[in-house]
């Protein structure tokens, strides 16, 4: 039987379809990782989800999920792990770490390093490593070694002589406790936290620094255990809308939810973005300028509508104890068949301090704009967190138990 005679909607029609999209797109771009997602049932690893959803080059299958909604175990979406598994640069007999289980991304690993690889993969849940052990088992993979235990200290006891060829997390880290256990030659693939922003970094050895390559805009489940890391939330208007920022001084959520029902600024920047134009690294500009810097997220099914963001989600806000100030959008396509559409960024402010705030948000949208918007963005570093590391001319040291994440505009 071959691709065209399968059933339309056949595990192995839609899983070449993914590989397809997936090669076609740039996310896979060898032929190992292509052999790798063409060989490996992702349906058998979601059975929560559908075949068509399973099989969604950009979507995530949540697998378990805490008392409050919240998502605590996923298969990341198919788009992200081709591009976490290229930037790794397996090779066959590769001895690996994968931090955070579900089993599908260690089958695929384990598919690219063959049987005299060494694959471990750890995970906190019990829920999700009895899963894991049991579907790769059942898909063929039973060389797999599953562990349960918190990836902070449980990693380092199966960690072979020479460390890791590479590790692999795939869940959110807030610090990164894996530093000593990469080999000199190793690539570690890990997406970082800092100032509420997620970033999967590609890091490799650089004298006594590790040097990050490539990050990519993500989103993971957050890590559990010792390496969990609270920031600061807000959730106002009975879940309707939620404020987070890593630093600063202590918020008042019922100053902020007042201020969400009061009286609002509203300024326009006079930047626009194109559909698909890229802007991330206003983010990050913002961050190193501003540490009052953090995310805003709406909730639709709670009246969501309260606010107007610029983006559903990673939407930039400024917070204070009692006031807070976010990026809006408004369409300012004059004729659209006379070239593309345009929109504008613009910024509401709540609070007392909602005039002052909107300013200077506003303020610093510009001057991404005026000088960092055709910039390739800032170089990342990785220190030890005793490391002594010289404040950069221009940028910001994230300083966190095991590390220092420095992040220098040049």
């Amino acid at each position: 039987m071959t691709a065209d005679t399968l059933p339309s909607e056949s595990p192995e029609r839609l899983r070449a379809a993914m590989v397809t999209t997936l090669t076609e797109q740039g996310y896979i771009r060898s032929p190992e990782v292509q052999a790798a997602f063409a060989a490996v049932p992702r349906e058998r690893f979601a059975p929560e989800a559908s075949l068509t959803a399973a099989y969604s080059p950009q979507d995530v299958v949540i697998t378990k999920r805490d008392t409050t909604g919240r998502a605590t175990s996923s298969v990341s979406a198919p788009w992200l792990q081709a591009e976490m598994l290229e930037a790794a640069r397996l090779f066959r007999g590769a001895r690996v770490l994968e931090v955070g289980s579900g089993g599908y991304n260690a089958a695929l690993i384990a598919e690219i390093v063959g049987p005299e690889g060494l694959v471990v993969t750890v995970d906190i849940d019990p829920y999700v490593t009895e899963r894991a052990e049991r579907f790769l088992a059942e898909t063929g993979y039973p060389q797999v070694k599953v562990v349960l235990g918190d990836a902070e200290h449980a990693a380092e006891e199966h960690a072979p002589e020479g460390g890791y060829d590479a590790i692999i997390v795939t869940v959110g880290a807030w610090d990164c406790p894996w530093r000593h256990l990469l080999a000199k030659s190793g690539r570690m693939i890990i997406p970082l936290r800092f100032s509420t922003i997620t970033r999967s970094f590609t890091f490799v050895h650089d004298g006594d620094r590790l040097r990050g390559l490539d990050p990519t805009v993500c989103g993971f489940v957050a890590i559990q255990g010792a390496g969990a890391h609270l920031n600061q939330e807000a959730v106002l208007a009975d879940g309707a809308v939620t404020l987070t920022v890593e630093g600063g001084p202590t918020v008042d959520v019922a100053a902020l939810d007042q201020a969400l029902m009061g009286e609002r600024a509203q300024l326009w920047t006079g930047v626009t973005i194109a559909r698909g134009e890229p802007f991330d690294s206003m983010h990050l500009r913002i961050a190193t300028v501003d540490d009052r810097f953090g995310m805003i997220w709406r909730n639709p099914d709670r009246g969501g509508d309260l606010v107007d963001l610029a983006m559903r989600w990673f939407c930039p806000v400024l917070v204070t104890p009692n006031s807070f100030a976010y990026l809006t959008l408004r369409d300012v396509s004059r004729d659209e068949e006379a070239g593309e559409r345009r929109w504008e960024f613009g910024v509401y402010g709540h609070g007392p301090s909602r005039t002052e705030l909107s300013r200077q948000l506003c303020d610093h949208v510009q001057s991404w704009d005026r000088d960092w918007r055709d910039h390739s963005g800032p170089d990342f570093s990785l220190y030890p967190a005793d490391a002594t590391v010289p404040e950069p001319a221009d940028g910001r040291i994230f300083r966190k138990h095991h590390t220092q994440l420095v992040m220098a505009w040049t």
